[in-house]
């Protein structure tokens, strides 16, 4: 949990309820910490969410799948939800 207070998703304006479709974590059915503290700048959550999908879009020398698992581990090492 962050030092950074920041609104919960159900608190959102509509600019950024439009996004959380978008960012929502559908296992769990909640919005990650990290996509919640971007909800102070609806420009800057938009930039993460175009970054992370991105950087988890495959290529020749790595699959989207190795990505994630790369993700995975490097999560659990720092016991962080991912």
């Amino acid at each position: 949990m962050p030092w950074i207070d920041a609104p919960h998703e159900d608190e959102w304006d509509s600019d950024l309820s439009e996004m959380k479709d978008q960012v929502i974590d559908t296992t769990f059915n909640r919005v990650d910490w990290i996509m919640r503290i971007h909800a102070l700048d609806a420009g800057s959550m938009d930039a993460h969410n175009v970054l992370y999908r991105q950087a988890m879009k495959g290529t020749k020398g790595l699959r989207k799948v190795d990505r994630e698992m790369i993700a995975i581990v490097v999560s659990q090492a720092n016991d962080c939800h991912y």
